[in-house]
């Protein structure tokens, strides 16, 4: 069997992540083989790469070249530039990806920006959707100015709501602003909002934050809880909640379990014409070889940078 080069824990080296030999995937007949170009950077895999187990395979997000399609004959053909997602492993040279996970790129859209797209962009729509037509409401954005945030304020302001972005510190306030929030409320707290309540909250902070946004959300709205970064335990007014904004309810988003109701590919496509139309803009921090996978990775954590980082792959 051939050997590649993979991103794998290996808890003797600083950062615990580093490139390693390791066998050349062999797909499932539903799986095409992608050669991978850039990947990008996500906190939850890095998270869980502190904890893992030696030789665990982090990685979600990949951009490349079918190298070899799917045997039953499903998905792109050989050549195809694509995006693909993945539940791990995706930081490989040669990634086996199933079908329904793929898109193909158009002419316009890059491998790093595709890589940018599958974790945050596919986050921020599943988000958006559980507000439903959101044409003239508002929707309230925690955490903004990180991936997820920044396609959530673009994807919100393109489908004409009315957008509001939270962030803690000030200087990404321009950054966010032309993202297209129509509004920045800054601060390590969000306010309560009982006066002009909101229709769709996507909230990825926790603690006070959560208690303010479940305080702020309009009568049959929707917030939208796919974060916890700020705190896990939250106390909050049960009686305003279920009486002031009556029909109001709480959604916990993972993005794993929405990818069973609609496959990854699906989700792909439409960012991928919002790209390369210009509509969508992935916001990329860092670029850098994929053998800098350790640093970035420490980086992203200490929130050395507020946007994606992609990772070019060596031939």
């Amino acid at each position: 069997m051939g050997k590649i080069q993979a991103v794998v824990v290996d808890p003797s080296v600083p950062g615990r992540l580093a490139l390693h030999e390791v066998d050349l995937p062999t797909p499932a007949p539903n799986e095409a083989l992608i050669r991978v170009a850039a990947i990008s950077l996500n906190r939850g895999e890095i998270r869980r790469s502190i904890i893992a187990e030696a030789g665990w395979r982090p990685g979600w997000d990949l951009a490349g070249v079918i190298e070899t399609p799917a045997s039953d004959g499903s998905g792109p053909s050989a050549g195809t530039r694509v995006v693909g997602f993945v539940r791990a492993g995706g930081w490989a040279e040669v990634v086996a990806v199933p079908t329904n996970a793929i898109a193909a790129l158009p002419d316009a859209v890059s491998f790093a920006q595709a890589a940018t797209l599958p974790v945050a962009g596919l986050t921020a729509y599943h988000a958006l959707k559980q507000g439903g037509l959101l044409l003239g409401k508002s929707v309230l954005i925690t955490g903004a100015s990180g991936g997820v945030g920044n396609f959530a304020i673009q994807l919100a302001r393109l489908s004409g709501v009315e957008v509001i972005a939270h962030i803690r510190q000030p200087d990404q306030e321009d950054v966010i602003k032309t993202a297209g929030a129509h509004q920045v409320v800054i601060g390590t707290d969000l306010p309560l909002n009982h006066e002009s309540p909101y229709d769709l909250i996507l909230e990825s902070v926790g603690g006070k934050t959560l208690t303010a946004a479940l305080g702020s959300i309009a009568p049959d709205g929707v917030v939208v809880l796919f974060g916890t970064s700020g705190g896990t335990e939250v106390t909050f007014d049960a009686q305003r909640f279920y009486g002031v904004s009556s029909g109001a309810s709480l959604y916990a988003l993972i993005l794993f379990n929405e990818l069973k109701q609609e496959s990854a590919a699906v989700g792909l496509n439409r960012l991928l014409k919002l790209v390369a139309s210009g509509q969508l803009t992935p916001q990329i921090s860092v670029e850098a070889p994929w053998t800098e996978v350790a640093d970035l990775a420490q980086q992203l954590l200490d929130r050395r940078y507020p946007d994606k980082a992609v990772l070019h792959v060596a031939k």
